[in-house]
């Protein structure tokens, strides 16, 4: 169908905030592939999750116990579409944002689509629950950098929660907290210069308000079995590749959601270590904007819909 399947691909597989209404629609109707990935989710599940993503309504989508399967089973439908039509050659090394990463992991069997969508099925159930144990939230932080972020934090902590949660790209930083330290950080970042914007969240992601969903998501993990990765796999955690070994892969996963995502180090490891074109998997086109960003001269071809 295209010459781009004989050439090597490094994919990017999108998290939360990727999500919207009629999500993975176009790859259902497009492809046998997708199609059963989707059914074989809502047999699993016992629940239509292919109804959430064609129907919504939006408010549901944005409930991370929703949201995060929805991206997840999308993300892979797109994945078997693509190579259904002869679009994805073979990949080189992927990353995920945030519950990306588990598409990423399920691209390079270490874990199959079953597996997956048992995991994160339940570490969706387990952050949602956390998020409304806690009167927390989050807010992005414009224009800021990691060390800015870090003083931001510390000048509006005052005994509460307040840590960088996401380190995206250039001027983007989203910190979690308190919902007492989000609002006094809303007030440091424009005596600092920046512009704050708080997020319509669940509850603060990747903050320490996660360590129950963490203590939880530990037990699931262990009852799977994990294979090395085929290929590199950014480590939101680290920044750079996991390692083979499945014991700490599985300790970062666990990590994951008390720790910031270095999305922007993930980028840099891809750029400096892989080599191929660069893909993103739908929904949406977030990691498509976020690399011109990190390196404009990078293409990344988008793929929320079929071309």
């Amino acid at each position: 169908m295209t010459s781009e399947s004989q050439q090597p691909a490094i994919v990017l597989c999108p998290g939360q905030g990727a999500q919207a209404v009629a999500m993975g629609k176009a790859w259902f109707d497009a492809s046998d592939a997708a199609c059963r990935i989707f059914e074989q989710a809502d047999a699993q599940l016992g629940t239509s999750i292919s109804s959430a993503c064609f129907q919504g309504p939006a408010d549901k989508l944005d409930r991370t116990d929703v949201g995060q399967l929805a991206i997840f089973v999308t993300s892979i439908a797109c994945a078997r579409a693509l190579t259904e039509r002869d679009q994805l050659g073979p990949i080189t090394a992927a990353a995920g944002l945030s519950l990306g990463e588990y598409t990423a992991l399920c691209l390079a069997e270490s874990i199959t689509f079953s597996q997956a969508l048992h995991v994160v099925e339940a570490r969706g159930r387990f952050m949602q629950e956390a998020a409304e144990a806690s009167d927390s939230g989050m807010i992005a932080i414009i224009g800021a950098d990691e060390s800015q972020a870090n003083e931001l934090c510390d000048n509006a902590r005052e005994g509460d929660v307040l840590v960088p949660a996401n380190l995206n790209c250039p001027g983007q930083v989203v910190i979690s907290g308190s919902t007492a330290a989000c609002d006094r950080a809303e007030t440091v970042a424009g005596e600092m210069g920046l512009r704050a914007a708080r997020l319509s969240v669940a509850g603060a992601f990747h903050s320490p308000f996660m360590q129950p969903a963490a203590d939880r998501l530990a037990v699931v993990l262990d009852e799977i079995d994990w294979k090395p990765p085929k290929f590199p796999v950014g480590c939101n955690v680290t920044g750079a590749a996991h390692e083979n070994d499945v014991t700490t892969i599985k300790q970062h996963l666990v990590n994951h959601l008390t720790s910031p995502v270095r999305w922007e180090q993930n980028v840099r490891w891809l750029l400096d270590h892989a080599t191929g074109q660069y893909i993103e998997l739908a929904p949406g086109k977030v990691l498509s904007g976020l690399m011109r960003r990190i390196d404009r001269p990078t293409k990344v071809t988008n793929f929320s819909e079929p071309d």
